[in-house]
């Protein structure tokens, strides 16, 4: 049914939070190493690497990159999380990427492109992604911007939401963390699949040499 698989939460198979079994909260607790040199080794015994993708978001430390890298696992790099005040440095910037990375606009743990810059980019974010796209853009062309800047990337795979395509705000956002219901509701209207879109889409797609 599907062509990758994305493991996620791929810190947890490097260290884990150890939380003793009387603790009511997760909040006392320590990390502590797992046999992931074993279990990959295992895993890689059965199935190609390269049908597999490492989520690495949030704090990554160098051993779990070290591991991702000894068994060759893209990790994953979201523009959403681009724009901070760590502007040039910032690892999830195009012009930081690497070949063996898959890069997203968003995931589905994020708001839509439109739903970020409406209501969640503070006026010093927005700068920073003026200054990066070298102008201004607006709400109806920022979903665009950054399907151009993620498939600028010298990443080896782009994955786009089919909600910032098509240009969708926060009504089209597929999850939202902690949230305990109300969540995956959001449904593809296949007539939202223009003649228009396509052409864009296939536009973009072969002036940054994807088409293969």
């Amino acid at each position: 049914l599907f062509d990758l698989l994305r493991i996620d939460h791929f810190r947890g198979l490097v260290a884990c939070w150890e939380v003793p079994a009387g603790e009511k909260t997760s909040v006392n607790g320590a990390w502590r190493p797992v046999p992931s040199e074993e279990f990959f080794t295992t895993l890689l015994g059965g199935i190609d690497a390269r049908s597999l993708i490492a989520e690495d978001l949030g704090t990554i430390t160098p051993d779990v990159t070290a591991v991702r890298r000894r068994f060759h696992l893209p990790g994953m790099k979201v523009l959403l999380f681009a724009f901070g005040d760590d502007l040039g440095a910032n690892p999830y910037l195009p012009h930081n990427h690497e070949e063996h990375c898959v890069v997203y606009t968003g995931t589905h743990d994020n708001n839509t492109v439109r739903g970020w810059f409406e209501h969640e980019a503070g006026e010093e974010t927005l700068a920073r992604l003026f200054r990066y796209l070298g102008r201004e853009t607006g709400r109806d062309r920022v979903h665009w911007d950054l399907v151009r800047l993620a498939m600028s990337s010298v990443a080896n795979t782009v994955l786009l939401p089919m909600q910032d395509l098509l240009g969708l705000g926060v009504e089209g956002r597929m999850n939202l963390p902690a949230k305990p219901a109300g969540n995956w509701t959001w449904r593809l209207d296949p007539q939202g699949i223009t003649p228009g879109l396509e052409a864009a889409l296939l536009e973009v797609t072969e002036t940054f040499g994807r088409l293969r």
